[in-house]
Order: C-alpha cells, then structure tokens, then sequence
C-alpha cells in the first residue's frame, strides 16, 4: 500500500496523509484518527529511503506572476503570502513579463519546485488551452475567470471584469460624458484586457454613444509609463474626449500625469477612471476615481480553495468576487 492508496482510501489528500504520517501538527484530529485507523488496519510502513527521498522535494505552493508593472498584483501577492503564513507551507513567488507565457513557465518550474498547488495571478486562456494539460497539481487562476475551461484541475476567482468595465463608462455618461477615450490593455496577449474592452464596447452600444475602437482606444501594458504614453498619443492625434477610463489605477495615473503634462487640467477639463481600487488612488491630488476589487477576497478565496484542492482532493470551483464604482475626485459632471 502506498500513500495515494491511503489517500484514496480515507477521502483526504495526499499532503494531508503525508502530514500524518511524518507526525505533522497542522492537521485535524479527526483527519488524524481516520488516517491512523488505515494505517493500522492496512499494516501500511513508511519506506525510510522513500521517505528521505520525499523530504528533499519542496512541498511548497508556487505563485506564478504575470507582469512586474502591474500594482494590483503586488497588492494580490502580499495578501496571498498573509494567508498562506498561517499554514506551513512555503511560498515560492515567480514573476515573469506580461507578454510572457505563464503555462510553459508554470510546465517548468513544476519539474524543478514540484509545488503542491500553483495560483495563477493573470493568465491568458489561449496560453492554458494550449499547455495547461501538462501540469498536475491543483491550481487557482486568480484575477481571471477559468469557468470555460475544460481542466478538473482548474479553479479561479475573478471579478466580472467585462460587467465592471461597462459600470465604469457607464459612470461617466451617466455624468454627462459622451465623448470617452479608452487606455486599455493587449486585447490579443491579455483576456482582462479583451473583457474589459468589451465592457467598453457594452456601454457606449447601450447608450448609443459613438465609440470608434481604432481611434479612441490605446491598447497597452499595464504601467504608469504606457498610461502615460497611450495618454499623450491620444493627444497628438488630436482625440477630442472630455473623459478617459483606463482599464488599470497604474494607466491611470499615468494618463493624469500626462494630462496635466500636456496643459490639462483634471476633471476640470478631462474626467479620469480607473480600474482595481490601488491604496495609492486615494492618495493621489486629485483623489483617483476608480473600480474597487477586494484584493483581500480574492486572495483568501483563492488561497482557501486551493488548499481544499490540495488537502481534501475538493473539485474545481469558479468564483466572482464583489466589485464597486467608487467616484472620487478625478471625475466630474460635464458641462458645455
């Protein structure tokens, strides 16, 4: 008998078993007695050499990054590594560029760290249909919806990013704003950028506001300095828009500085919205309208569902978290 046998045998995961069996104390003593009972009614003995051999492999719970601009993230992170402290797993964070392939890095460092379970902070559905298949442990994809992908081991927790965007132009044209500009993300290499640019498309259809996708929407990377760059390059092309919404608080911030820069004032002249609720926002001259998350949700979520996946074999799920359109001072009602 081996400890998948006893895995299967008493419905825990085989952590959990493992945990037990090397005399662990963060496990339930209901789980304890369950396993022990198995053991001693199976005869089951740890194989030293095995067990050695066992103990020279991480048994961590791998982060895997995708961008090194993107604040949100930052914010995810720290709050993931909060959650996990309190268990004895370690934490193995990756970060890897936005254009990257997250996957094949993922297939990579499985080989090398053999993680226990992997969450997945931004992701790109192409790149999982194409080589998600080759890893095996539980994963999370946090930030991005996995519902529609066809992996068992597959669970995430997103906000609604295409119904969030469109409450957020909505916003703006509710204010009076019929002539918005859109600083957004790759929609090709980036489905947060794609659904919240759909959202875009769904407010400006609804409200029959003229939205030409070629000219008044700057797809870019998630930083300050492609905020500030898809901002001015608005400009010079002469954009006429009295409000933008920049489908990130980092191309936000830059979009405002680059207002400012070029001799306008906000929201007395443009109106500024954001997307993700970064605590920098509430800081910032003017006070940044924005899309709030709860980052601490999304993490404890995500962390909670991939322990239960790791510890307890518990299936796949899919979850949204909250989200909010918060009206600060970088938005204002237009009037001609």
């Amino acid at each position: 008998m081996t400890i998948k046998d006893l895995a299967k045998e008493t419905g825990y995961g085989v952590a959990t078993v493992s945990r037990v069996l090397n005399n662990h104390p963060n496990v339930s003593e209901k789980a304890r007695r369950c396993i022990l009972e198995a053991v001693e009614k199976s005869g089951f003995q740890i194989n030293e050499n095995a067990k050695q051999l066992k103990q020279q492999k991480a048994t961590s719970i791998l982060v895997v990054v995708k961008g090194t601009s993107n604040e949100m993230f930052g914010s995810l992170v720290e709050a993931i590594q909060s959650r996990v402290s309190e268990t004895d797993y370690p934490l193995f964070v990756d970060y890897i560029d936005e254009d990257a392939n997250e996957v094949l890095r993922a297939v990579t460092l499985c080989r090398e760290k053999k993680p226990l379970g992997i969450l997945f902070l931004g992701g790109n559905s192409q790149n999982f249909l194409a080589d998600f298949e080759k890893i095996e442990p539980p994963c999370v994809l946090v930030s991005n919806s996995a519902s529609g992908l066809p992996f068992k081991n597959l669970s995430s927790v997103a906000t609604d990013d295409r119904f969030a965007a469109k409450c957020a132009v909505d916003s703006l044209i509710e204010l009076g704003h019929r002539k918005i500009a859109v600083v957004g993300g790759d929609r090709e290499n980036s489905d947060t950028g794609r659904l919240r640019f759909e959202g875009c498309v769904d407010s400006c259809s609804e409200h029959k506001i003229d939205f030409d996708p070629e000219k008044d929407y700057c797809g870019v990377r998630f930083s300050y300095q492609d905020g500030y760059d898809a901002t001015k390059k608005l400009l010079a092309e002469n954009r006429d828009f009295t409000a933008l919404f920049a489908v990130a608080d980092v191309m936000a911030i830059g979009a405002i500085r680059a207002l400012r820069d070029s001799g306008l004032r906000v929201p007395e002249d443009v109106s500024v919205i954001g997307f993700d609720g970064l605590r920098l926002g509430s800081f910032l001259v003017p006070k940044l309208s924005t899309v709030e998350q709860s980052v601490e949700a999304m993490a404890e979520r995500s962390v909670d569902i991939l322990l239960r996946c790791i510890e307890k074999n518990g299936p796949s799920v899919h979850e949204t978290v909250p989200f909010r359109v918060h009206q600060r001072e970088s938005t204002k009602p237009f009037k001609q």
